[in-house]
């Protein structure tokens, strides 16, 4: 399983939220480009970015950083404010490898299947962002009367084959991911990035044994030294073996 370090863009710096809100951001650095050429000179795969001031203005706030960090060397996901196909072809303009619509897909689904058959499912993903199993959208401001698990299928049906899927209750509380939702968000068929939770190299090798489960994303984990990477096979983890103590199976049943 690969680890995808994050980059969370707000008024031009890096920061993470506490539980998607606002009003609770850290600071992690003024120069979001110094902090892709960090991830970048230490190995990382791909980078994380989220537009966040996208997010609620519910268009491409940030898509100057996004083509500079884009312009490092490792392929960029960007998500954040992408919800018409004119955002999406701007994001594509500014060399990102793949976007992920969020709001979009859930209000808007006959957008999401035309992106999927325009540009392919490796390009186009699904983000889904939810609290207590329940879809928020609109920059997490916003929680819907649908569930996860439905919005997913639904994507899956048109073409999806991966999503992004964000616990945000446990986002950047440095807890542990939702194991469980996990699972049954794995369980739809496809390939699944988590995000929201990871506080040790621990909760990465749970995640790791989750079928379908193929990287997740960690933000304020990596920035705080909760999880550190040395070197470029740091980037992957691999699931401790059957067996290797019976904290792995309590884990994964919450």
């Amino acid at each position: 399983m690969l680890i995808i370090p994050a980059i969370d863009l707000r008024d031009g710096r890096c920061v993470r939220l506490t539980q998607g809100d606002f009003s609770r951001e850290t600071t992690y650095g003024d120069d979001p480009l110094a902090i892709a050429r960090r991830w970048r000179d230490q190995g990382a795969v791909w980078l994380h970015v989220v537009d966040l001031d996208g997010a609620r203005a519910g268009q491409p706030r940030q898509l100057d950083s996004v083509a500079r960090i884009a312009g490092q060397g490792v392929p960029v996901e960007l998500g954040g404010g992408l919800r018409t196909a004119s955002d999406v072809a701007a994001a594509f303009g500014a060399g990102v490898a793949r976007v992920i619509l969020g709001t979009a897909a859930v209000e808007n689904p006959t957008l999401l299947a035309d992106l999927v058959a325009e540009h392919g499912s490796e390009r186009v993903v699904l983000g889904v962002d939810a609290r207590r199993g329940r879809v928020a959208v609109r920059g997490w401001e916003s929680v819907v009367d649908q569930l996860a698990l439905s919005v997913v299928e639904r994507a899956r049906d048109v073409g999806v084959t991966r999503v992004i899927y964000t616990d945000i209750e446990r986002d950047g509380t440095l807890t542990s991911p939702n194991f469980a939702e996990t699972r049954v968000i794995a369980g739809a068929g496809v390939a699944v990035i988590a995000s929201g939770g990871v506080s040790r190299r621990d909760d990465l090798e749970r995640l790791a044994t989750i079928p379908g489960v193929e990287a997740a994303i960690v933000g304020r984990a990596l920035y705080t030294g909760h999880v550190v990477v040395h070197r470029a096979t740091d980037w992957w983890v691999t699931a401790p073996m059957a067996g290797a103590g019976a904290g792995d199976r309590d884990d994964l049943a919450q």
